[in-house]
């Protein structure tokens, strides 16, 4: 059996991944692979280490939202009722979800995907990123879902939005990247609680028409909560949009052909009754996108993974450049255009909030510069990146700062851009008093990027699960074991999932 779906340009696709949200969470194509299983169950393992240590550490938008959520509580006699992230309460499924999906994106330092599939000849190139998973475990939770459907939702929550940023570059025109897991989270939450293709057409349609965010959240000289609540924001969006279908509100139809929604007012169709792109979804075994999706191993903007890897080959390669900070010139980074464009903007020079500063290539490597120096060692593990690591103090250091005046970039040119998205082209180069200049080899595939080969991968998040998880929970190994062996879970171990204590949190 073919493991593929197309679904063609002339058609209206929305009905065709309403029916494919629909068969897929009813098992009507054969099983994924157990690596399809594995990795989004990695994914998911991650965002939980990510959403319980920033609210156990009061960050602002996820404990607010939180406390939102606590006043939107859910009647007994009301089918939907899920909790939020260490907490028996049953709340309002959209405000766990904003809750829930806020926490998890906070750090930004969960999944990244890059929308790009050459062998389908599908690299429009858009961003996207694992923090949409809250909207699938609420859905199972309501449906009553055991373990193995529950990771079934994830899955083609990704596979959906992931297919999406393969085909339309929203960053193109302006518009945030969420937008592409708002259409996914409407279509398996609908589908997930027994929505028709005739309601699930209205829920993406409700999404797109009435919930577009454009770019501007994540503009300027300091981001802002914003930035980290995007997706939260857009997902409560899409859940409330497929409850109001699902109830009976019609919303627009057959929204990727209307002339005046964002796809066709953007990218003008060549043929009348067209949308600007085909679909080509999996079905089954591995062709899911899930699979080339990259992990960020600490906190930190994933295009800026390339000079840390070429940083951390420098380091171990020469244990000498930790020997004085005065011997070390100049640290130049070449690198491609987008990158240039997302952390190697002048103003974020000097960053001031956490939201600016893990977006801010010099602040990254100059913050691993400063702790090699203070540790004497190097390494993933060793420096890997962490909440600390962005406080007041750290963001004020009189060594990064210094370190950040050293430090310059430099684009490749086209030689470089034409190797992204493939890879995350990078190179960097330190200019030593004593050592002369040292350069690393052209960086590809970071650690953490799904085509990595160093087979590390497993170890790192294990880790940083660790480090991570320990911010917020006294038993860091329970926590493991409750998010883990998903597929082996029952309807009502799925339940419970969030039935756990996380520490300073009510």
């Amino acid at each position: 059996m073919d493991q593929r779906l197309t679904l063609p340009r002339d058609t209206n696709q929305v009905r065709g991944l309403a029916q494919y949200a629909i068969d897929f969470l009813a098992d009507r194509f054969p099983e994924p692979s157990d690596a399809a299983y594995g990795r989004v169950e990695q994914f998911h393992l991650d965002s939980i280490a990510c959403g319980v240590s920033a609210l156990a550490c009061g960050t602002n938008a996820p404990n607010l939202l939180r406390r939102e959520a606590l006043s939107y509580l859910a009647n007994d006699t009301e089918r939907y009722g899920v909790p939020l992230f260490g907490s028996r309460t049953l709340v309002k499924p959209e405000k766990a979800v904003v809750a829930n999906s806020s926490a998890v994106r906070e750090w930004d330092s969960n999944g990244t995907n890059f929308g790009y599939d050459p062998q389908r000849g599908n690299t429009a190139g858009e961003f996207g990123h694992n923090d949409f998973y809250p909207v699938a475990v609420a859905a199972a939770q309501i449906a009553g879902y055991d373990g193995r459907r529950t990771l079934k939702a994830m899955l083609l929550l990704d596979e959906i939005r992931g297919r999406l940023a393969e085909v339309f570059s929203l960053k193109s025109y302006k518009v945030d990247h969420v937008v592409h897991g708002a259409i996914a989270s409407a279509l398996v939450f609908g589908a997930a609680l027994g929505g028709t293709v005739d309601q699930l057409e209205s829920a993406v349609g409700l999404t797109v028409a009435h919930y577009i965010p454009f770019r501007a959240i994540r503009h300027g000289k300091q981001l802002s909560d914003s930035k980290g609540a995007s997706a939260a924001i857009s997902s409560e969006a899409a859940v409330l949009s497929a409850q109001r279908a699902l109830a009976g509100f019609v919303g627009p139809a057959d929204i990727f052909r209307n002339a005046e929604a964002i796809f066709c007012l953007f990218e003008k169709p060549a043929r009348r009754g067209e949308s600007p792109f085909e679909l080509s979804l999996g079905t089954s075994g591995d062709e899911f996108s899930v699979l080339g999706m990259h992990f960020k191993l600490g906190l930190y903007e994933h295009q800026s993974a390339g000079a840390i890897h070429g940083l951390m080959e420098l380091l171990t390669a020469h244990p000498e450049l930790l020997a004085d900070e005065r011997h070390l010139r100049r640290v130049r980074i070449t690198i491609y255009q987008p990158a240039l464009d997302i952390i190697g903007d002048p103003a974020k020079r000097d960053p001031q909030t956490r939201q600016s500063a893990d977006h801010s290539m010099v602040y990254i490597i100059a913050t691993l510069l400063r702790k090699a120096l203070e540790q004497h060692q190097a390494g993933w593990r060793e420096l890997m990146l962490l909440p600390a690591d962005y406080d007041d103090a750290a963001l004020r250091h009189p060594l990064t700062r210094r370190l950040i005046e050293k430090i310059d970039f430099r684009h490749g040119g086209a030689e470089y851009d034409a190797l992204y998205p493939d890879g995350i082209p990078t190179s960097l180069e330190i200019e030593h008093a004593i050592l002369g200049t040292l350069t690393s080899d052209l960086v590809m595939y970071p650690e953490g990027h799904a085509r990595n080969a160093s087979g590390n991968l497993t170890s790192l998040l294990q880790y940083k699960f660790r480090k991570l998880a320990a911010l917020g929970v006294d038993d860091v190994a329970a926590l493991e074991t409750r998010f883990t062996n998903m597929r082996g879970k029952s309807a009502e171990e799925v339940r419970s999932l969030y039935d756990f204590q996380i520490r300073g949190v009510t």
